[in-house]
């Protein structure tokens, strides 16, 4: 399925992009707290995951063993089945992806007079191509040590789990050039707060122009 257009075109659209724990969730809250709809490609992936005629067809490529003890898809094998083979991992987002959009595509109907912007935080945003409905691109920037302090902390991985994910996709650097703004993000939340107050000010001005 092609990525869709928003209901109300006159909203911008923006798009989050960035390393595994920069932070994007951070940075879409706050984009959130000043009038935007965000819609978080993960969050639709992983609703989209648990439907019926989603976990019926997982069970038919993978057997049983994808469901939990109450029935449930067990997202970390399914983690542990798509990082391991690229194959199945394009075959899941295939399948993933068209039902997030549309979940997107949901939420972002629900614009009203007060909407600021249209939000899209998805990690895998070049990749799918969701960043072809984004009329600007941020990248949130924050270093290596930083975010494998976060991932360490709050997902208990290694230095080798946090590059051998972030080898499937994009690098860094192509994400960063494709970008029209970068937020640093390392710690100081008054900061970003004021970042993101800056890239909203400044696509209000051009809209202007």
């Amino acid at each position: 399925m092609e990525p869709t257009c928003p209901m109300n075109a006159t909203i911008p659209t923006i798009g989050l992009t960035g390393g595994i724990g920069s932070g994007k969730s951070t940075i879409a809250n706050f984009f959130k707290e000043l009038g935007c709809i965000v819609a978080n490609a993960d969050t639709n992936a992983k609703a989209a995951l648990q439907t019926q005629p989603v976990q019926k067809q997982l069970v038919e490529w993978w057997g049983d063993g994808v469901l939990d003890s109450e029935g449930n898809i067990d997202t970390r094998c399914i983690a542990e089945i798509i990082f391991n083979d690229d194959s199945a991992r394009e075959r899941l987002e295939k399948l993933l992806h068209p039902l997030a959009r549309l979940r997107q595509d949901e939420q972002f109907s629900e614009a009203n007079d007060e909407t600021v912007a249209f939000v899209i935080d998805a990690p895998l945003l070049i990749e799918v191509g969701l960043h072809e409905l984004c009329d600007v691109i941020v990248f949130i920037d924050a270093s290596e040590e930083i975010r494998y302090q976060r991932v360490q902390k709050n997902r208990g991985w290694t230095i080798e789990e946090l590059n051998r994910r972030e080898s499937a996709q994009l690098p860094l650097d192509t994400k960063r050039k494709k970008a029209d703004y970068v937020v640093i993000n390392e710690g100081d939340l008054h900061l970003v707060q004021t970042q993101v107050q800056q890239i909203l000010d400044d696509i209000r001005m051009k809209q202007l122009d």
